[in-house]
């Protein structure tokens, strides 16, 4: 892959052989932001999980202090007085069975997060092949599947994130947006980070946290040193 001017300047501004403390990390991503809009300050941290097994999964939300800067569309599933819940909530919308079919007929998803009350979840199903691997399944792990709409939704707004190994044992989640600055970032980076240390699955052995990586939308990855967390 080529890159542009802008990324291989920012390339020049990194120590390659070195491993930054947090802040002076993330001090490093902003000045390789170059981009002309807001990006997105993305965490990618590398586990020594084995993600095949079940008992090494490595799963969970976290509200983060400062939010992600995304304005967030919330689908909820419910019905009756838990529908109208969710849209006192501030829910962007709200149904059941006809946003099952709006989704399956009209392959539909202007949306960024589901959340269902259990008594859908067997409805839900029905699209469960859609709504997975495109990461958007409600999940009771992750506060999804819940009969507390209101503060489910509340979080959410608030700037609540998902973390998830993938199958080559890497979480990749945002923490925030350029324009945050070093003080929000950090203290974002920090709520996100140990939320990931205090899930570690008791089957995993040897060195958790393999590597962090954090980086800007368009510019290069800066690695952190994992002993700092």
């Amino acid at each position: 892959m080529k890159h542009g001017k802008k990324y291989q300047d920012s390339v020049k501004a990194i120590e390659a052989q070195k491993l930054y403390d947090p802040r002076e990390g993330l001090d490093t991503v902003l000045t390789t932001a170059k981009a002309k809009f807001d990006e997105t300050i993305e965490l990618s941290v590398r586990l020594g999980v084995d993600p095949r097994h079940a008992d090494q999964q490595v799963r969970g939300a976290v509200v983060l202090p400062h939010g992600t800067g995304k304005v967030v569309r919330v689908l909820v599933f419910a019905k009756a007085d838990k529908a109208k819940e969710a849209l006192d909530a501030g829910a962007d919308y709200v149904g059941d069975d006809d946003m099952i079919q709006k989704i399956q007929k009209e392959n539909w998803f202007d949306f960024d997060v589901c959340v269902a009350t259990p008594d859908m979840m067997g409805t839900v199903g029905k699209i469960a092949r859609v709504l997975g691997p495109k990461g958007l399944m409600p999940n009771p792990k992750s506060g999804t599947v819940t009969m507390d709409l209101t503060k489910a939704i509340a979080d959410i707004k608030a700037g609540k994130v998902e973390y998830r190994v993938d199958k080559t044992s890497i979480i990749h989640c945002p923490i925030g947006k350029a324009s945050f600055g070093v003080d929000k970032l950090e203290e974002n980076l920090t709520a996100l980070m140990e939320a990931i240390i205090k899930a570690k699955p008791t089957a995993a052995k040897g060195t958790y946290l393999k590597s962090v990586v954090v980086s800007s939308t368009m510019g290069p990855g800066v690695k952190f040193n994992t002993m700092k967390f």
